[in-house]
């Protein structure tokens, strides 16, 4: 013998507001609902403007002050890791010819003003000589890089491009690297 089952409470009438299912108000039609969902996208006011402004400028100098301290969330994709930040300590750690690129190229076209005889000449000259040197101490650093990465990290763990990565940063002055050295020279990493 099967039972029927009791009728449920919320199979009560709509109507019957005083019926323990009711929800005791009638349902909102389709554009009351719409119109209560409706906001704006953007802040109409002046001060709303104005603090998402200061909000964004607030959340703009924790990113640069974190990225220039070397803080890993705050980094970009290409300066994260432990053998990047490895590269970017072995390179502050030392002297590099790249780091005086800039100032010899000022130097240079200082002199290309100068009206002695031939200065012109011989300033082009030494500046493409001493740019070789500088591509020499690029690719050593860059050799040395990948043995003490090898040395630290495993030959078969070591990340693709470390060496380039090292060898680009040699070339700038380093008070203009970011993120900024955290190492003071001749503090080569362990």
């Amino acid at each position: 013998m099967a039972k029927t089952p009791a009728p449920a409470p919320h199979d009560a009438p709509a109507g019957d507001a005083g019926a323990p299912g009711g929800k005791g108000r009638p349902t909102p039609s389709r554009a009351e609902q719409e119109a209560a969902r409706k906001r704006p996208l953007v802040p109409d006011t002046k001060e709303a403007k104005a603090a998402a402004r200061a909000d964004l400028a607030r959340q703009r100098d924790k990113a640069r002050l974190g990225m220039a301290s070397g803080e890993e969330k705050y980094l970009p994709a290409r300066d994260k890791g432990p053998q990047r930040r490895f590269a970017r300590d072995f390179v502050d750690a030392g002297w590099h010819l790249g780091e005086i690129v800039m100032p010899a190229m000022v130097l240079v076209i200082v002199l290309t003003f100068v009206p002695v005889g031939g200065m012109q000449y011989w300033s082009f000259v030494g500046l493409w000589i001493f740019i070789f040197f500088v591509i020499g101490d690029m690719i050593i650093t860059s050799m040395r890089i990948k043995s003490a990465a090898k040395a630290k990290f495993g030959a078969t763990k070591l990340e693709k491009g470390l060496g380039w990565y090292g060898a680009m940063r040699s070339i700038q002055m380093r008070f203009m690297r970011l993120p900024k050295p955290q190492v003071r020279r001749g503090q080569y990493p362990a």
